[in-house]
C-alpha cells in the first residue's frame, strides 16, 4: 500500500502522524500483530487454515476473540491510557460487533497496527484508524509486561 493508499483509507493519520515500520508481508495479521506474533496469521476461520489458540471458539465474534487473548494473559481494561507496567491492545468492531481489527499500544504510548497483508505502522491515537475500514474500538484488552532480566 502506498503512503496515499494508507493515507486515504485513513485520512486521519495524515494530519496526527504515523510511521511505516515494516515492510508488507502476508505472514502474519493484525490480530497476531497485537498479540506479538510476527510468524503466524491469527483467525478463526472453521477451516482451521489458520493458527486460533485451541480450546478458543473459531468464531468472528468480538467474545471469540476476547478468548483468545486471554489465552496468552489479557483480561479486560476500563480505558486505553498507557501504563508503565502493562501491555494493553484494542480490539475494533464493526457497527454489527464483528471484530475487524487490533492494534498494540507501544511503550512510547503509541500504538502499532498490521495493516492486513500489508505494512506495520505506529500511530498516535486509536482513533486515527477508527473509521470506515475497520470501525470503533470495541474493547480495550492488557496483561502485566513481562519483566526482562
Amino acid at each position: 500500500m502506498s503512503i496515499e493508499e494508507i493515507e486515504k483509507a485513513f485520512p486521519d493519520l495524515r494530519i496526527s502522524g504515523y510511521s511505516i515500520t515494516s515492510p508488507a508481508t502476508p505472514e502474519y495479521n493484525c490480530i497476531a500483530w497485537a498479540a506479538s506474533e510476527a510468524e503466524v496469521w491469527w483467525e478463526p476461520d472453521p477451516l482451521n487454515l489458520y493458527y486460533w489458540p485451541s480450546n478458543t471458539p473459531r468464531l468472528y465474534t468480538l467474545e471469540a476473540y476476547k478468548k483468545a487473548f486471554e489465552t496468552i494473559g489479557y483480561t479486560l481494561c476500563n480505558n486505553f491510557l498507557y501504563e508503565e507496567r502493562g501491555e494493553k491492545i484494542a480490539i475494533y468492531v464493526d457497527s454489527r460487533g464483528k471484530p475487524t481489527h487490533a492494534a498494540r499500544q507501544l511503550s512510547s504510548g503509541n500504538w502499532t497496527s498490521k495493516l492486513g497483508q500489508l505494512e506495520d505502522i505506529e500511530h498516535a491515537t486509536l482513533e486515527n484508524i477508527a473509521g470506515q475500514r475497520y470501525g470503533s474500538v470495541g474493547v480495550i484488552l492488557k496483561r502485566p509486561k513481562k519483566v526482562m532480566i
